[in-house]
């Protein structure tokens, strides 16, 4: 990957700012969004220069913004049934697509719905059961058309439940919130930061224009489990478990738990080449361990 190369990203969040980090290690100028004049001045900090961008504040001079990027990615999650950014910033992306070597769109693994626990793939037909799903699946489309119509190098990430430093089980049950609801046969999906980072990289070092990826680990698992092993890991008693009918937990927690699927991996080794960091749930959690402080 060149030196030359500037990645810009709409919505620096928790995964947008871990592969920024790993590309300025590479020599590459980083720009992007974020939601507060304060967060603008900590990515400086990292060297990652970003303007404010949210729902009520527009992105001021988005032409200047996006001035000689190379590399475009989006995690900004679709408000309703309407992207932001494609709503918003589709003619400036079309005015440097010439320049434009990769696009890259977070999206989930919620745009399939339920399967009662059964195996889906990126040729699986989608059909979202919840409202993040179905709002998910048309922002898809609509990043889609935008290589379809106008040959925008688009590829869509289809991410699993992401955790990581910082954000994991571990957290959870320090904070003393950690629950052990259980479900018959419930499963999630999973994937550390840094192999959703390793992924992007590999889609970037191979670009496919119009391809679909599903970014998770080798192994869904009941949501319990890990909470069992983050209690263990901190030498902490578990939480009783609970039955998932007497849970007191938020409707969008609840809605978690009304889909139930195993998502393959096949794709990002065959076609990309990644060999994941951590292929299950213990050993992201016990690295995480190992090198934090708690």
């Amino acid at each position: 990957m060149p030196n030359t190369s500037t990645l810009f990203c709409f919505g620096l969040g928790y995964t947008a700012i871990e592969l920024s980090k790993s590309f300025i290690e590479r020599g590459w100028s980083v720009r992007g969004t974020c939601r507060s004049e304060e967060k603008c001045r900590k990515l400086a900090h990292l060297g990652i220069k970003a303007w404010v961008l949210d729902d009520e504040i527009p992105l001021l001079n988005p032409s200047e913004a996006l001035e000689g990027t190379t590399h475009l990615l989006s995690s900004v999650p679709p408000d309703s049934m309407t992207d932001l950014i494609i709503e918003k910033y589709s003619s400036n992306i079309l005015n440097i697509s010439e320049h434009l070597h990769w696009v890259g769109y977070l999206s989930s693994t919620s745009v399939y719905g339920d399967t009662g626990g059964n195996l889906v793939d990126e040729k699986s037909d989608c059909f979202p059961t919840t409202t993040r799903g179905k709002n998910r699946s048309i922002a898809e489309n609509s990043w889609l058309k935008l290589w379809k119509k106008h040959n925008v190098p688009v590829h869509v990430f289809r991410l699993a439940g992401i955790y990581g430093p910082g954000r994991n089980a571990l957290e959870v049950v320090k904070k003393g919130k950690a629950k052990r609801i259980i479900k018959k046969g419930q499963v999630f999906n999973r994937i550390h930061v840094d192999d959703i980072v390793k992924v992007l990289i590999a889609s970037i070092n191979q670009i496919n224009p119009g391809s679909i990826y599903n970014v998770c680990d080798d192994l869904a698992a009941p949501p319990q489990d890990i909470i069992l092993l983050a209690c263990k890991l901190l030498n902490i008693t578990p939480p009783p478990e609970t039955p998932f009918n007497e849970a007191k937990i938020s409707n969008i927690i609840r809605s978690f738990y009304s889909e139930n699927r195993r998502v393959s991996n096949s794709l990002i080794k065959n076609e990309l080449g990644v060999k994941l960091s951590h292929p299950e749930y213990r050993s992201g959690l016990k690295s995480i361990f190992k090198n934090s402080v708690f």
